[in-house]
């Protein structure tokens, strides 16, 4: 961070019909809200200088987030609550902010950081109850591994590894709610929907995938805790 820069981190949700944004319109629509807020905004040099704002990991199309971050540095310190306001202002509702403060230039970046994901996974389908719907995760889940073929190219999760905490299903109203947590890495993560869709075809289930929010992504500290990264 060059001297009289300051780093804010944000935390927003991206929720309703702008979870079909794609990440790059996310970070287009978050920029332009910088903006509009009015706020004092260093540059990364370079022949080509731009905002200096850097983001957490990347949400897929149609999958919600209720507390996402991007760190934006700032060249004029002003209190981070007022800051939180002008940002609340300039942002639809749908891809607001929720909190922000400053942050210590040697913290890690988001992308480094935040490596545990929790998620919500709405199940379409009252044929299939609740209980069926956990024994076929538990099933799936205690086969040990799970491959995806992406591009051409196979990938082999470890679930002990990428699921790192019991998923739990309950009754919903349309049909069944999964939670899970995902372990986020530079070898890439599961995706939740897919790890669910899966084992319902895996068990016959007549049931589909509604809906999927992540609803919390956290820092992995050395000794194993998970923490806020604000």
């Amino acid at each position: 961070m060059a001297e009289g820069e300051f780093r804010l981190r944000v935390r927003y949700a991206k929720v309703g019909r702008l979870r079909w944004l794609s990440h790059l319109e996310v970070i287009h629509a978050l920029e332009r809200g910088v903006r509009r807020a009015g706020l004092r905004y260093a540059v990364t040099r370079g022949y080509s200088p731009h905002m200096k704002v850097a983001f957490g990991p990347a949400l897929p199309v149609g999958t919600a987030g209720e507390k996402e971050y991007y760190d934006i540095w700032l060249t004029r310190y002003t209190d981070a609550r007022e800051l939180l306001v002008f940002l609340d202002n300039a942002m639809p509702a749908e891809l607001a902010p929720t909190s922000a403060a400053f942050v210590a230039e040697s913290e890690p970046s988001l992308a480094a950081a935040l490596t545990i994901a929790h998620y919500r996974v709405e199940v379409d389908g009252k044929e299939s109850s609740a209980e069926e719907v956990r024994v076929a995760l538990k099933r799936f889940v205690e086969s040990g591994t799970f491959a995806v073929t992406h591009k051409g190219k196979q990938k082999v999760f470890d679930l002990a590894r990428s699921l790192p905490k019991e998923t739990r299903v309950s009754e919903s109203a349309g049909g069944s709610e999964v939670e899970l947590t995902v372990r986020i890495g530079p070898e890439g993560s599961l995706r939740p929907e897919a790890l669910v869709r899966t084992a319902l075809e895996a068990a016959s289930l007549d049931a589909s995938i509604a809906h999927v929010t992540r609803t919390d992504i956290l820092v992995e500290q050395e000794e194993g805790s998970w923490v806020c990264p604000l």
